[in-house]
């Protein structure tokens, strides 16, 4: 059965709850810490795989927490440079055209 089928036998389909990134990150430690998932689980109602998702994404995004500012500035200021290089690049193509244009109405135009 799909969801939308689901949702029109039974009238309502629960939906799914909301965690502040706090509690997210503060059972994400509890978990590595403690190393009992299960536990953790039953202690605030959270689901087991709910636990293991948060639990990874921790160990695998955890290495940004400590990228310093200088960092994040350079791919800030590089994304910058890129997007006005493109720009430019447009510019100069929309000035060729329209030299190209003048140069052939100027010479339909001599007599």
């Amino acid at each position: 059965m799909t969801y939308q089928q689901n949702k029109q036998a039974n009238g309502s389909v629960q939906k799914r709850k909301a965690y502040a990134p706090q509690f997210k990150f503060d059972r994400a430690v509890e978990t590595i810490k403690n190393d009992n998932m299960s536990e953790v689980s039953r202690q605030y109602n959270v689901n087991v795989n709910v636990l293991s998702r948060w639990k990874e994404q921790l160990l695998e995004r955890g290495s940004h927490i400590f990228e310093t500012a200088p960092d994040q500035e350079n791919k800030e200021l590089k994304s910058k440079i890129a997007k006005l290089e493109q720009m430019v690049g447009k510019k100069e193509i929309e000035l060729n055209l329209i030299k190209n244009f003048s140069d052939f109405y100027q010479s339909q135009n001599i007599p």
